[in-house]
């Protein structure tokens, strides 16, 4: 399995996990997610496969076939008044392709996603997880992620 930068033509493969995932979200969350829908567009993943401070990674096969992604986002607060200088990366998305889930591609992504962190001087690597997505949780803990801040709501309607 290879780790490495997304390039245009994984643009295809990457839209079909952005469907696999977002339809996780919407089967938990129909309130909020549009089922079928993907959170990019092709024309907004050639913009942000060029952004090294929004850099997307796969896991592809000896074929090229992705078999997994991770969206990131460097986040740099050395500028900020109330926080110490740190740079985190923030993986915005993680989705392991349905066919090849529990064969430790997600966690091989984990692993090298924090490899590239550390390289790059950052000081930790966070992410989100919607609390309906049990399964999620257990598996990021599993990768050494423990909760850091929770997000609480009110729906109005």
């Amino acid at each position: 399995m290879e780790f490495r930068r997304a390039r245009n033509n994984d643009i295809e493969q990457i839209e079909q996990l952005l469907m696999q995932v977002l339809n996780i979200h919407a089967e938990g969350r129909p309130d909020i997610f549009i089922p079928d829908t993907v959170k990019y567009t092709a024309a907004q993943l050639a913009i942000m496969i060029q952004d090294d401070q929004k850099p997307i990674f796969v896991a592809a096969d000896d074929k090229d076939q992705i078999l997994g992604y991770a969206f990131c986002i460097l986040k740099d607060y050395s500028g900020s008044n109330n926080r110490t200088p740190i740079r985190t990366l923030f993986i915005d998305d993680l989705c392991v392709e349905q066919s090849c889930r529990g064969m430790h591609v997600g966690s091989f992504l984990i692993e090298q996603v924090k490899a590239h962190a550390a390289s790059i001087g950052c000081y930790n690597v966070t992410l989100n997880v919607w609390s309906f997505n049990s399964s999620a949780q257990k598996f990021y803990e599993k990768q050494g992620l423990k909760p850091m801040e929770t997000t609480l709501e009110c729906i109005l309607k």
